[in-house]
């Protein structure tokens, strides 16, 4: 026993003195955590000589940045192995998400947020001679998404640590992310995105949690001592999946959270028989077919050898996934039939939908569980999160390949099928188009359904937006949302204030919390106590001072990359995401032609300055959407070039979207594009950002812009155009462009400029196919919704001329923006659909 001045001290006294040691003030916290600046300064400093073996004058900027990186992560690193202790120790129910993305962007800053360090952070930094904010900047955004799918999947990791929810993340570390888009001559040219070719400071590579993958082979069947078919996946081509981890920190608590994401391996790293004959190509070629997997995001899938591995890819991550959580179960608990109780797989749209088949295979062949309990227990394993309207995005894949790939699991899915199809039909007797639209497999057996398969198997079908989930039960899916009412519910998007406000705009962050205190950064909803400073005319004036800065800092981006001037008196009219055509980037591009033609007609009107700014990427081999960019960089061409429209209209299509430029754009924005076809558009979460930032919103009522509507309230918001259902009629009652096109005297010279050949003079018909698409067939409704458009915007000019009344719709926008903080989105999938609740990590 321990003595203290020759006496004898108690267990009590012992524990007293222990807890008297332990920090009690803030001060005392960051001495005993090492967060104070000068901890971080000596950090910095030993990161550099003993990890980095530099000195300070061989430094490079990537090298500061590691030394920065590594002293935050090693502060991350006691609460994330005390997390992950917490968990087994208590054996809690988790949740994962299985995800083929996850955007998210730099790491560096986001944890200096959650840590609440940045002022110390930054202090020694200044001693060092540095900034946080030139740092930042170095780091490689890790681009492991194409959109919005993965940005919300890295929005919901954030929130899920801040509520303290214990999840795991699970997708793929793609050793190249979405591409690097440059812009040649007008045109999209994508380069590899090399995020890896630096060290990554974030991620912790896990040898021991390796994973056998398998493709292809055959299935043996035979019948076992007790007289039971039994089957067996052999002759199989093998590839191992390897865990790398990445921390997630929650705001101002001390859970850490885990991103686990997979890289491939091979099985044989070297054939030395193939080498010691001379065929080195041969020795290494199946390290790199295997390795090939985790090699790309979303190859391009015009080819079968496209499609084959981006099918493989979806397997390989959640074969993966399904043993990790198998291993983890078995580490805590003994029956299997437990496993529901403990774990809620989501579904991160169809990406993931295998994992369903695969569960089974595991159940029926490996742990020999009867193929009742088996289903019973994936259902209630299993959520689905859809996230698309579009036929096109609703996953299908060809009989022959599935099979080849997968013939123990299409032999599975045959089976769920078989007995589904018999509960429809003894519900619905005698209705066979019913079990045609309702079955797994597309008519003629010649493509698996991936979403048929994802509502079959789950017990929770979730839209991301009320409009969302109304046309999914009304039309998507209707047959089965009549069969299983109870199992569909809406699930909103939402985006993470850390990052998409504090982070991203730190001067309004501070200006909110100067009035409102710092709450809203854990509960978004006290940003309704801004609404009594809408009318404050000295907020306002530091609200208007604050987009300003943001506004300037953005020219100085665009006048460095693309040596444009900008007029910062402009309105910022913004149009940024991915480019596709039912998000028309089109429309926006024809009101530039619009604009052009007015002020070239009346060069000495009285017009109010405006920048359209467009950003995002194309898919590599959807050609209309790379024309389009062509299109837009065309008229800049001819818009910013022509003397007499200076300073009154500018066209910028700033290059290589992604999640910083995001940061550096949504802040600067007065005006948010938001114009997708209704009925097209599942949520959105860029109008979330956006609004939450400070811009208004012009858009149709489509996705989650409707919600927004009815938050901020009509009267601050720009909407215009058919709506979901008014589009369904006009379709069905034969809709005519041309009719449009006849009645718009407007419309009618913006597309006769188009057909004329004005923006391609070296190749007048380049962009014909856009002038076609539009005149004959218009599937998103461009030309009928044109007109409502171009007044709706003359709307906006006019407000924007009233900076005051601008100014106070703006600060309702981001005071009834509560609503749409994923926080909320998190809470609902806990309480609705995961039953899992928060545990402290002491």
């Amino acid at each position: 026993m321990a003595k203290t001045n020759g006496t004898k001290t108690t267990k009590g006294q012992s524990l007293r003195k222990r807890s008297e040691a332990l920090p009690r003030t803030k001060a005392e916290y960051e001495i005993y955590k090492g967060l104070r600046a000068d901890d971080f300064k000596f950090s910095f400093q030993e990161n550099l000589k003993y990890r980095l073996v530099k000195e300070s004058g061989t430094t490079t900027d990537y090298d500061k940045y590691l030394c920065l990186a590594y002293s935050i992560r090693d502060r991350l690193v006691e609460n994330w192995v005390a997390t992950q202790k917490t968990y087994r120790d208590k054996k809690v129910k988790r949740v994962y998400y299985l995800s083929l993305e996850f955007l998210m962007g730099r790491t560096l800053g986001n944890s200096v947020i959650n840590l609440q360090v940045e002022e110390n952070v930054s202090k020694a930094l200044h001693e060092l001679g540095l900034t946080l904010e030139e740092l930042r900047e170095v780091e490689i955004d890790a681009g492991l998404g194409n959109g919005g799918l993965g940005r919300l999947a890295a929005c919901f990791m954030d929130s899920l640590a801040t509520l303290q929810i214990p999840a795991y993340g699970y997708g793929i570390r793609y050793d190249y992310g979405i591409f690097r888009q440059k812009i040649v001559r007008g045109y999209q040219v994508e380069e590899p995105d090399e995020w890896l070719s630096h060290e990554n400071a974030w991620e912790v590579a896990r040898h021991e949690y390796t994973y056998r993958i398998r493709f292809g082979g055959k299935v043996a069947q035979r019948t076992n001592r007790n007289g039971k078919q039994v089957f067996e996946w052999v002759e199989t081509e093998d590839v191992l999946a390897m865990a790398y981890d990445t921390p997630i920190p929650g705001y101002g608590n001390k859970t850490v959270n885990n991103l686990r994401l997979w890289s491939a391996k091979a099985t044989e790293e070297f054939d030395l028989d193939f080498f010691n004959k001379g065929n080195y190509f041969a020795a290494t070629s199946k390290k790199t077919e295997s390795e090939s997997i985790s090699k790309v995001l979303y190859p391009n899938d015009n080819s079968p050898e496209g499609r084959e591995l981006r099918l493989k890819q979806q397997y390989f991550f959640v074969s993966a996934s399904i043993q990790d959580i198998l291993r983890r179960f078995r580490r805590e608990h003994m029956d299997l039939r437990e496993l529901p109780d403990v774990a809620a797989i989501q579904l991160n749209d169809t990406h993931p939908t295998i994992a369903i088949p695969e569960f089974m295979r595991l159940m029926l062949d490996v742990e020999g569980i009867e193929w009742e309990s088996a289903w019973e227990m994936t259902k209630a394993l299993f959520a689905y999160t859809n996230h698309t309207l579009l036929p096109e995005a609703l996953e299908k894949w060809p009989l022959t390949l599935f099979g080849r790939l997968f013939p123990r699991h299409l032999q599975i899915i045959q089976e769920i099928n078989a007995r589904f199809l018999k509960e429809v039909a003894e519900r619905y007797p005698g209705d066979s188009d019913r079990l045609r639209r309702m079955s797994v497999f597309e008519e003629g057996d010649s493509h698996i359904r991936m979403a048929h398969l994802a509502i079959v198997g789950s017990h929770s079908i979730n839209g991301v937006s009320a409009l969302h989930t109304e046309l999914l039960k009304s039309n998507v899916v209707k047959d089965f949302y009549d069969l299983y009412p109870t199992r569909f519910n809406n699930k909103t998007n939402g985006i993470t204030q850390r990052r998409w406000l504090k982070k991203c705009n730190p001067g309004l962050a501070q200006l909110i919390t100067s009035r409102i205190g710092d709450k809203w950064i854990t509960d978004l909803s006290q940003l309704k106590k801004l609404e009594k400073f809408a009318d404050d005319k000295k907020f306002q004036e530091e609200w208007r001072d604050v987009k300003e800065f943001n506004k300037e800092k953005l020219v100085g981006l665009i006048a460095a990359e693309q040596r444009l001037a900008v007029n910062t008196d402009s309105i910022f009219d913004v149009q940024v995401k991915r480019i596709h055509e039912y998000k028309r980037q089109l429309l926006n591009a024809l009101h530039a032609i619009a604009l052009y033609r007015r002020i070239k007609a009346d060069p000495k009107g009285n017009f109010v300055p405006r920048t359209i700014l467009f950003g995002g990427k194309a898919a590599p081999g959807y050609y209309q959407a790379k024309l389009i960019i062509k299109f837009i960089n065309s008229i800049a061409e001819v818009v910013n070039q022509d003397p007499q429209i200076k300073g009154k209209l500018m066209v910028v299509f700033l290059p290589n979207y992604r999640v910083s430029l995001a940061e550096k754009i949504i802040p600067a924005t007065d005006l948010s594009e938001q114009i997708s076809t209704a009925g097209k558009e599942a949520s959105g979460t860029g109008n979330m950002k956006f609004a939450l930032n400070g811009a208004l919103t012009i858009g149709t009522l489509d996705g989650a812009n409707i919600e927004i509507k009815e938050e901020v309230g009509d009267e601050n918001i720009f909407i215009f155009g058919l709506k979901a259902d008014e589009v369904t009629k006009v379709r069905n009652a034969g809709y005519n462009p041309r009719e449009f096109y006849e009645k718009s005297s407007e419309l009618k010279g913006v597309m006769d400029l188009i057909a004329s050949g004005f923006f391609s003079p070296e190749n007048p018909g380049l962009f014909q196919p856009i002038y076609d698409t539009l005149m004959n067939h218009d599937e998103y409704m461009l030309m009928a919704d044109f007109d409502a458009y171009l007044e709706c915007q003359e709307k906006v000019s006019e407000l924007y001329r009233d900076q005051t009344k601008w100014t106070r719709m703006a600060i309702l926008n981001v005071a009834r923006m509560g609503k749409f903080s994923s926080d909320r989105s998190i809470q609902e999938y806990c309480d609705d659909i995961w039953q899992v609740k928060p545990v402290k990590i002491e």
